[in-house]
């Protein structure tokens, strides 16, 4: 019985640790860039290879972006030759596609 406890015990834990763990997936600009883009300047020239199916848009994309609704909760944006679908809750990448 106390084998039971102690193996419950410990993989409750294990799953608890995973939600502390560090959030890889957003990929802000670093602050001098972000300026710039404030500032109305371009986005920096890598930021097309940073694009793919399932990610979450970055906001400064986004904000860059021109935005049309959809159906069913998806967004178009049109930044410089890209247009990309997203949902528009999560703003996850369904589709990516060249201008």
């Amino acid at each position: 019985m106390r084998k039971i406890l102690l193996l419950i015990s410990i993989f409750t834990l294990s799953f608890n640790f995973n939600a502390y763990a560090k959030d890889d997936k957003k990929h802000d600009l670093p602050p001098g860039l972000q300026k710039k883009v404030d500032r109305g300047g371009q986005l920096p020239p890598g930021w097309q290879k940073k694009l793919h199916k399932g990610d979450i848009l970055d906001q400064t994309v986004y904000d860059h972006g021109v935005i049309y609704p959809d159906d069913d909760g998806v967004e178009t944006v049109y930044v410089e030759d890209k247009i990309i679908k997203i949902i528009k809750s999560t703003r996850e990448i369904i589709d990516i596609l060249n201008h």
